[in-house]
């Protein structure tokens, strides 16, 4: 049964949202915005005619709620697909699959983002922390609701950054839109409608959450790197020095160690430095999806 033709714009968008039902909520965040945009400017643009004849209009043009929803899972199908970075040829055994990491490259952007992470937590925290402070401090003041918009509107850029790092770097979809916001509304149901989105504090948890998260990533990347290639490095030091060949002009300083330790401890580092790609790449997939949790799916009701 065919849905009833819409009237009014929220109407239009209500369909299309219950026709994108199932589909990946930063994939109707985005079909969301761009209706919403394309309806509005059409409005904007033929300021006499009726709305509802407006949009009967616009169905034939850009289509209905359910030929939309078709078309933009369509495409996000295409798009998944080319841009879905090579996976490494399957090994059939569980070593070969093990330094196979070494070849993925989203194991290699899970490992950037780990170090990254260390300075976007400094700017999220910093960001809520002090918008924050200053909201609370001007609330009673004429000056506390422009502060407020702001601070919201900001919050709401840092998201789709986020997300957008978030998506290029560990691979999970995210909005590449802003969330619409009904623009048609009043400006004063606009502000009450921000504090009562649930996305608007969920991001702000999340943002304070980077910042510990952050450390934790940006520690565990650069020790689990540095004792790996020093071990490795060292291994190789020991080896060469062992054959007469110090060409690293290496100084023991505790004794010089046995030459047998010189494969164990490059046998280490080599293991080592293969399994902090898979912790990059896990930690990878566990952070995408804290991130789809708190900066997308409380935005869908």
């Amino acid at each position: 049964m065919n849905a009833p033709t819409p009237t009014t714009i929220p109407q239009y968008l209500d369909q299309l949202k219950l026709a994108l039902q199932g589909a990946d909520p930063a994939l109707v965040q985005d079909a969301l915005y761009d209706a919403e945009e394309y309806l509005r400017s059409e409005m904007a643009e033929n300021p006499d005619t009726d709305e509802a004849t407006m949009l009967a209009r616009i169905a034939t043009s850009y289509g209905a709620p359910e030929e939309v929803a078709d078309i933009y899972r369509d495409t996000e199908v295409q798009v998944s697909q080319a841009l879905r970075t090579p996976r490494p040829p399957p090994r059939g055994s569980a070593i070969g699959r093990f330094f196979a990491v070494a070849v993925d490259p989203r194991a290699w952007a899970a490992m950037f983002y780990m170090l990254l992470s260390l300075a976007t937590g400094i700017v999220y925290f910093t960001t809520v922390v002090t918008g924050l402070s200053l909201s609370a401090g001007f609330a009673v003041l004429i000056i506390g609701i422009p502060v407020v918009i702001l601070f919201i509107g900001l919050v709401r850029l840092l998201s789709l950054v986020e997300g957008r790092l978030v998506e290029v770097m560990l691979g999970e979809r995210m909005p590449r839109r802003p969330l619409y916001v009904g623009r048609g509304q009043p400006l004063l149901t606009r502000i009450g409608a921000m504090f009562t989105d649930p996305r608007t504090w969920s991001t702000m948890l999340y943002m304070v959450l980077m910042l510990p998260l952050g450390i934790l990533y940006f520690t565990v990347a650069v020790t689990a790197m540095s004792v790996s290639l020093g071990l490795i490095f060292g291994g190789l030091s020991l080896g060469l020095a062992g054959v007469g060949l110090d060409v690293f002009e290496t100084h023991w300083y505790i004794g010089y160690p046995d030459f047998w330790e010189a494969p164990v401890a490059l046998a280490i580092g080599i293991v080592g430095l293969f399994a902090t790609l898979h912790l990059a790449r896990a930690v990878g997939k566990v952070h995408g999806l804290l991130a789809k949790q708190l900066l997308v799916k409380t935005a869908q009701h």
